[in-house]
């Protein structure tokens, strides 16, 4: 072990574990130039540290199996969580170049290990044993052994060979989608050069599309950037219907044509990991991907998404036809486009409601939701303090670092936000890990938010919409899962649980956004410090249920869209690039959800979840988790709502447990019971869906 740490200079920051508080990684030292050699080091590190594990002359035991691979590899996962951070986060060409280089030597690296006979033979003893192993060491078994089974260890040798071309491949395209995504939706960015076109836009945003001009080179002008999904803020807040025509139309047609054309690697991705299920054995890769899941399979998956559909296209349906009523008035004679249903919901929550967006946004500042709303909510529920440390730093000027104090006063780990979008930032809003709580390696938690929040000019308020004030609630709620584990190996630690399991505590989060005493400390104008009038926040209760026809349909969309591609076997994706649309046609008239003025959240060209990120075939994981989120805010109702009781419980049940349990077992233990599906029916106006 350490004749292959001593092959990497010992002037690397990664050489050796960061000695900065909590394991932060030393940012003021790491440059570009450092990951390649400390992930290659790390890589032969860690196969070396393997090899000795399989080859071990003693018998198997916990000790020198279990615990011996938990502790294996340090070097290359401190290396690639800062490397995979900083690509997301502040990508630069040479970062590009390194993960195009590095996606399939981790890949054959994964491979090497988890087809290796020896190792599995080791493991396989374990389990054969059936020792009386602790319950965490028990379920790491179970999962141990299920990770080699699922990655082909059983497979003939050719079967095995073509199974590590796969990956290889697979993962280098996954690294080519995002690549070319990212370049697609900057390239997609709309250049206004009449202000007048602007009509509409808030001062503050305004300001930020002035900045982002200037930042790009359009001095005297303003850019309206796109977020991830089709839909984006300008559509909400744009009179001009030309304007917001563009917007749409530039963000549904990214990836589509062009030098950043994500087509052809999309079909690849798609037809690859057909190929790979269908070797390991599955029907498609839907169904590889929920047989590990708590769906357990893909046609459980299918049940609740064909349920939900018609109910949700019914609602939105209904709220199309006040919308359409709304833009007659105005343009007599139009139909009701795509680009029009965000400015008239609006529209319409004014008039039926007296209230929209923009009069919100002065009483939704953003240092204010984050200290008052986001850090007050774990406080009450937790007794959770936040402390910023302006001695670290992060990988970007814009990351803030916080130290996280539990409720006795001991440091539990540090949260970094990075809340401003920037042309080398992935779009959407996330949560990593820099550091995995464990305490065989002595490990506490370092955690980061990514938003996508425009960034006014220097010394301007950052006013938020209502979404993006619930972006940071969800967020933060995985945040939360994070920080809060305490388990005993890293690979259980915080968010490692399935990936429908994963959206759950973070949903459950964004309930504190609504809660009365929450809303009243952050609500507040950022000029004048008024609270947000009561009548103003009365009709935002009231109001919960509008849209959520659109909502929910433009969700089901994508999520459904997301199953058809992988439900197909590897003779029936298409070839050619021209037939995407095509197919994501048919595949949303077939599920009963092609609704033209609702399109689906993310078309399939910049569908970075399903094709760029690790949700293929699980998008549905946000509908699943959801039912288990409003469930779990009924029981949270039920027991008297923001009391740090409650919050004890939960932390104590499910969020620290991590990834050390039966993920339905711990919700079971909260709960008392399996889930109901009632709460979400009705917190969706699905209702219908039960019949």
């Amino acid at each position: 072990m350490a004749r292959m740490t001593a092959a990497l200079d010992a002037e690397n920051p990664f050489a050796t574990p960061s000695t900065l508080p909590y394991g932060l990684p030393d940012y003021r030292r790491i440059r570009e130039e450092h990951y390649r050699p400390a992930i290659l080091a790390g890589m032969a590190e860690h196969r070396a540290q393997v090899d000795a594990i399989a080859s071990d002359p003693e018998p198997a035991t916990v000790e020198n199996t279990l615990v011996a691979l938990e502790r294996a590899g340090r070097l290359l996962h401190r290396s690639l969580t800062a490397f995979f951070n900083q690509s997301s986060s502040d990508s630069t060409p040479g970062l590009e170049a390194v993960e195009q280089e590095i996606a399939p030597l981790l890949a054959a690296h994964m491979d090497a290990i988890y087809l290796d006979a020896r190792l599995f033979a080791r493991v396989e003893a374990l389990h054969e044993a059936h020792a009386d192993l602790e319950p965490d060491t028990a379920w790491l078994l179970h999962r141990t052994r299920t990770a080699f089974v699922r990655s082909g260890v059983g497979l003939d040798e050719p079967s095995q060979d073509r199974l590590r071309a796969l990956n290889a491949e697979i993962t280098s395209l996954e690294t080519t989608f995002g690549r070319d995504l990212l370049a697609a939706q900057n390239a997609a960015a709309v250049l206004v050069t009449d202000e007048d076109q602007l009509d509409g836009f808030p001062d503050d945003a305004r300001a930020a599309a002035a900045q982002a001009a200037t930042d790009r080179g359009h001095e005297g002008a303003w850019l309206v950037e796109l977020a991830l999904p089709t839909q984006q803020n300008a559509l909400s807040m744009a009179r001009d219907r030309t304007l917001r025509q563009r917007v749409f139309r530039a963000s549904a047609r990214r990836g589509i044509g062009g030098e950043h054309d994500t087509r052809t690697t999309l079909l690849a991705l798609a037809r690859l990991r057909a190929e790979r299920a269908q070797l390991l054995g599955f029907e498609h890769h839907a169904a590889f991907v929920a047989s590990d899941a708590t769906a357990k399979s893909a046609d459980a998956v299918a049940e609740i998404l064909e349920r939900l559909a018609p109910a949700a296209v019914e609602n939105a349906r209904v709220e199309a036809r006040d919308l359409a009523e709304a833009l007659e008035r105005d343009v007599p004679g139009a139909e009701l486009e795509p680009w029009d249903w965000a400015y008239y919901a609006e529209r319409v929550r004014a008039e039926r409601r007296s209230l929209d967006d923009s009069l919100l946004r002065p009483y939704l500042e953003l240092e204010r939701v984050m200290a008052d709303g986001v850090f007050r909510a774990a406080n009450e529920l937790y007794g959770l303090t936040f402390a910023e440390r302006a001695d670290l730093v992060g990988y970007h000027p814009d990351v803030r670092v916080f130290e996280v104090f539990d409720a006795d006063g001991t440091g539990l780990g540090l949260f970094l936000a990075d809340y401003w979008t920037r042309e080398s930032k992935r779009g959407g809003a996330w949560m990593n890990n820099l550091v995995d709580q464990s305490t065989l390696l002595d490990e506490r938690p370092v955690v980061v938010n990514n938003l996508n929040i425009p960034k006014p000019p220097a010394g301007e308020p950052t006013l938020l919409a209502w979404d993006e004030v619930i972006t940071m609630f969800h967020e933060f709620g995985h945040a939360l899962h994070g920080l809060f584990s305490d388990v005993r190996y890293p690979s259980q630690s915080g968010t490692e649980v399935p990936r429908d399991f994963v959206e759950y505590p973070s949903q459950v989060n964004e309930m504190w956004a609504w809660d009365p005493s929450i809303l009243a400390a952050f609500a507040v104008h950022h000029e004048t410090g008024n609270p947000m009038p009561a009548e103003w926040v009365a009709t935002m209760l009231e109001a919960r249920q509008d849209g959520e026809g659109f909502a929910t349909t433009e969700y089901l969309s994508a999520a459904l869209l997301d199953q058809a591609w992988y439900r197909l076997s590897p003779q029936d994706v298409p070839t050619d690039p021209e037939h995407v649309e095509p197919f994501e046609a048919a595949a949303l008239e077939a599920a009963g959800v092609a609704f033209a003025p609702v399109p689906p959240r993310y078309r399939s060209t910049y569908f970075n979840h399903v094709f760029g990120g690790g949700y293929s075939a699980g998008y549905y994981s946000y509908i699943w988790s959801e039912v288990l989120d409003a469930d779990t805010v009924t029981w949270f109702e039920e027991n008297g709502g923001l009391r740090r009781e409650n919050g004890d419980a939960f932390r104590a049940k499910l969020l620290s447990r991590g990834g050390s349990v039966d993920p339905m077992a711990a919700f079971r233990d909260l709960r008392g019971r399996d889930p109901e599906i009632g709460p979400l029916l009705a917190r969706r106006g699905l209702t219908a869906a039960a019949a």
